[in-house]
């Protein structure tokens, strides 16, 4: 049996694939899905897959193609941030620093990836997703002061015409087609050559199911030429296992893992302060608690007419799950469902701990240190990491990473970004500074050069 990294086998067990299998068939025949094919990865691998309905009379497999709508936008995504890492362009570029002349041009590029820019969801003219598309030059001429909604930072309202414009961006970064760029780019790289921005057979059929009768309407496809970028690809299981993935965290050579789980940060949210949806760049964002406990999602969902989509992965625990299916509208969390059925029947264990060695000189700083009169304990992370945590649980804690400088650069929480730097004292005492707030050995310690000095009477 082969076995992951985190001591899981690859392949789920008969059980579990008993019970994965009897959700889909429930989903494909309560919801009157034409075909339904889904999919559970683990270790980067398909742990379990399963299929019901029929394409062209046979049951569909891993390499069915099916269309994946919007899923296309995280693919668009990826080229930008590689244009970023290049620095070809700076998320706070505006966008008519690369797409000059539309009247849109103040939103910039972390605006158009967040859906945050304020622009109209859809493309002025026809209902773009059923009718043929139009040139780039076309699409520009047709925006107006009414292609904007809101302020731009002013809310998440989720745009496909801001994925269109980014497609063009990259074409223009590229001198080359965004189709091409995302193929050469990352498609290749990654072995994903059965995803296409037109239909390969073997795919399915879209098909709009009566709602009140078992009959079907085949839904019309095109290339949507400018609006392509927001949603025209098609793919199979086997590539979107492999993309889910690369979203975890298995980037290969096409982006830094770094770089995606920056895209996988919360940029905005779409249901208020405790927030169970989001998007970050380039990628939607859920959090569900199931049997397996809370859970945070990247990925994205795809609807195109005759087609739904969901490719979610969870960077914690190298799981991801994908589904497609080939009709307009119906499936009801099927994802979160099957992860949950997963989590029941084959809950992760606990990381396996061991030791490992620490240098004396961090060791010697681990323990209480003191901001004013609050405790806080100094913990060591791996890679001469450093975390600083509240004694009490509540208030500003953060991880940090260590600079070849000798600082610590803050990675999440209040001090994300803020430097962290030990200072020795030519008497010998040690405090931190983080960003000007003081840590001392003791509260308050008049020994070392806290902001606004110490009583010299001391504590009475």
């Amino acid at each position: 049996m082969r076995i992951t990294e985190r001591g899981r086998p690859k392949m789920v067990l008969e059980g579990t694939a008993r019970a994965l299998l009897r959700r889909l068939a429930a989903e494909q025949a309560e919801a009157r899905l034409p075909s339904v094919v889904a999919a559970i990865v683990r270790g980067g691998e398909i742990a379990w897959f399963g299929a019901r309905g029929r394409v062209g009379g046979e049951p569909p497999t891993r390499d069915t193609q099916y269309r994946i709508g919007s899923i296309t936008k995280t693919f668009v995504a990826t080229v930008v941030m590689r244009l970023r890492d290049e620095g070809r362009l700076d998320l706070l570029d505006p966008l008519d620093k690369h797409v000059p002349g539309t009247p849109l041009g103040d939103v910039t590029v972390a605006q158009l990836l967040s859906h945050s820019g304020g622009l109209t969801a859809e493309s002025p003219g026809q209902w773009w997703e059923r009718t043929p598309g139009v040139p780039v030059a076309d699409l520009i001429a047709a925006l107006g002061p009414e292609s904007a909604r809101h302020r731009p930072g002013r809310r998440y309202h989720y745009s496909n015409l801001g994925f269109a414009l980014l497609g063009e961006l990259v074409a223009r970064k590229r001198s080359a087609p965004w189709d091409e760029a995302v193929r050469e780019e990352i498609l290749e790289p990654l072995g994903m050559r059965d995803t296409t921005p037109r239909p390969r057979a073997p795919h399915a059929t879209g098909y709009a199911v009566h709602p009140w009768a078992d009959t079907l309407l085949p839904e019309p496809e095109n290339d949507h030429g400018a609006m392509a970028p927001a949603g025209q690809m098609w793919s199979t299981a086997a590539d979107l296992a492999r993309w889910a993935a690369f979203i975890g965290g298995d980037t290969g050579e096409v982006l830094r893992p770094a770089t995606v789980a920056e895209m996988r940060e919360p940029a905005v949210v779409d249901d208020g302060d405790t927030w169970t949806r989001g998007y970050g760049l380039g990628l939607q964002l859920a959090r569900h608690t199931g049997p397996g406990g809370p859970r945070r999602l990247a990925g994205h969902t795809g609807s195109m007419p005759g087609f739904l989509a969901t490719v979610w992965a969870d960077p914690a625990d190298g799981t991801a799950v994908l589904w497609m299916a080939n009709t307009t509208s119906g499936v009801r969390n099927l994802d979160t469902s099957l992860l949950d059925i997963l989590a029941e029947h084959e809950p992760p264990l606990p990381a396996e701990w061991s030791p490992s060695p620490v240098d004396e000189d961090l060791l010697a700083l681990t323990g209480p240190w003191y901001w004013g009169p609050t405790p806080y304990v100094l913990r060591v992370l791996p890679q001469r990491g450093l975390s600083l945590t509240p004694v009490s649980g509540q208030g500003r804690a953060s991880r940090f990473a260590a600079r070849a400088d000798g600082t610590w650069l803050g990675l999440d929480g209040y001090y994300a970004g803020e430097t962290l730097r030990v200072v020795r004292s030519p008497g010998g005492a040690t405090h931190l500074d983080l960003n000007t707030f003081i840590f001392t050995r003791e509260p308050y310690d008049p020994a070392a050069p806290v902001p606004g000095g110490v009583d010299p009477a001391g504590w009475r």
